[in-house]
């Protein structure tokens, strides 16, 4: 439970930040934003989809997390390195994970290419290691530590 917690929190507080992000600089709404999120399964349709496919942005929104959070859970089972240090373990694993995302994932899907903003890019950096490397790696951490999975 601890694994998919962290998975949890990590997603909830990466979507947050997104929609929080573009609603101040743009004033988008937060259901364009997990229509983003659904445009990698439906491209430009998600768009269109309205609260469907907003819905359907948010499910998979924390699906990539749990999935995320479960990983570093499996592979710390192999190296205790990352649950002892989840500090720096974690912020190095969000980074992957931006790079992952970004570099990989995003071109691969059907999505539009994402926001060049420096701002963006920043702070999306930043997220990424501490808001969502360093909660994974904490719950990782506490679910090796005796707490469950």
């Amino acid at each position: 439970m601890l694994v998919l917690a962290g998975g949890f929190v990590a997603g909830a507080l990466d979507i947050v930040f997104a929609i929080v992000f573009w609603a101040v600089k743009r004033g988008v709404p937060a259901t364009r934003i997990l229509q983003s999120v659904a445009a990698g399964l439906l491209g430009r349709a998600s768009f269109e989809g309205g609260l469907r496919s907003a819905a359907l942005g948010l499910a998979l929104q924390f699906f990539i997390a749990v999935s995320m959070s479960v990983t570093y859970f499996a592979v710390s089972r192999r190296l205790p390195l990352l649950w002892q240090r989840p500090l720096l373990c974690g912020a190095a694993y969000g980074l992957l994970l931006y790079a992952i995302m970004n570099y990989v994932v995003v071109p691969l899907s059907a999505a539009l290419p994402g926001s060049k903003d420096p701002l963006w890019v920043t702070l999306s950096i930043a997220v990424h290691m501490l808001l969502i490397g360093v909660p994974i790696a904490l719950f990782t951490r506490r679910a090796l530590r005796g707490g469950g999975p």
